[in-house]
C-alpha cells in the first residue's frame, strides 16, 4: 500500500534494527484519513470470506480495525489486556509476549462476543514475533470461531512471525513488509522495493 509506505518513510523513526516508531500516525496519534484507507484496503481484500466479526488486541489495533469493520459493516471486538470489574467474568483469554515491551499479559475476550458461529478477522498494527496472533488464534480456538484470516498495516518482514502464522494454514496479507531498516538515516527497505 503506496500511501502508508509513504507515511512509513516520512515519519516512522528507527530505533536500533528492530524497533519502529510509527506513533505520530498509528499508535500513539492516529490519521484517521490513512485509517480509513486501511480498512478500506483490508476489507477489500477479504470481502469474500463472510466475516461476522473483526477482532484486534487494545490499544494500537482499535484504529485500523474500526475502520475495516465499518467497511465490511460487522462488529469490532478488542480483546482487553486488564481486568477491569466491568468486563465479564465468562472470558476466552489467552497468554501473550510482547515483543516491544518485553512482557508477557494476559488477553480477555468476552464469551457473549465471540461463538462458534463466527467467522473472524484478526487485524494488528505491527507483526514482528507472531505472538499476538498466536494468542487470538488460541481465542478463536476456545469459541470454536473460524479464522478467515489476519490484516496486519506493518510486518517486519525481517523477523519469523510472518512465516510463523503463515505456515500454521493462516491466510495473512499486510499492507507493508519490511525488509530491512536501520537506525541511521531512519533507513527502511520494503520487500517489494526494487533498488
Amino acid at each position: 500500500m503506496d500511501l502508508l509506505k509513504q507515511k512509513i518513510r516520512a515519519e516512522g523513526r528507527v530505533i536500533g534494527t528492530e524497533i519502529l516508531n510509527v506513533d505520530s500516525f498509528l499508535n500513539h496519534q492516529v490519521d484517521p484519513h490513512l485509517m480509513q484507507s486501511i480498512g478500506r484496503e483490508f476489507a477489500s481484500l477479504f470481502a469474500d470470506q463472510g466475516i461476522t466479526k473483526v477482532i484486534t488486541i487494545e490499544s494500537s489495533g482499535i484504529a485500523p480495525a474500526i475502520f475495516t469493520g465499518l467497511f465490511l459493516d460487522v462488529p469490532v471486538i478488542f480483546a482487553k489486556k486488564t481486568e477491569s470489574r466491568n468486563l465479564d467474568t465468562e472470558t476466552y483469554h489467552a497468554a501473550v509476549h510482547s515483543f516491544t515491551r518485553g512482557t508477557e499479559y494476559i488477553i480477555r475476550v468476552s464469551k457473549r462476543y465471540l461463538s462458534a458461529d463466527d467467522t473472524i478477522l484478526f487485524i494488528d498494527d505491527f507483526l514482528a514475533c507472531g505472538r499476538a496472533l498466536q494468542g487470538l488464534l488460541d481465542i478463536a480456538g476456545q469459541a470454536g470461531a473460524k479464522v478467515a484470516g489476519a490484516g496486519i498495516v506493518i510486518e517486519k518482514g525481517f523477523q519469523d512471525g510472518g512465516s510463523l502464522i503463515r505456515n500454521m494454514g493462516i491466510r495473512v496479507e499486510s499492507l507493508a513488509i519490511i525488509k530491512e531498516m536501520s537506525e541511521e538515516g531512519s533507513s527502511i527497505t520494503f520487500s517489494d522495493d526494487t533498488k
